[in-house]
């Protein structure tokens, strides 16, 4: 029963720190100056085609 209890006590602490650092490195990560742009490009790419929507297979005329 010790080697479980030592393992639990494990988990419950350091596992736990490990877990949080690894969120708080994610959410830092994803919120980094300089990543807007990246994001906002991301974002931009259903509205590219202002004009028309990007042509599709059937829409290429038939070759002779």
């Amino acid at each position: 029963m010790e080697h479980y209890s030592f393992l639990r006590q494990l988990a419950d602490s350091w596992a736990l720190l490990a877990m949080f650092a690894f969120f708080a490195g994610i959410v830092f990560w994803a919120f980094r100056p300089g990543s807007s742009t990246t994001y906002q490009d991301t974002a931009n790419i259903p509205f590219r085609h202002d004009d028309r929507p990007a042509p599709t297979q059937t829409d290429k005329p038939a070759a002779n």
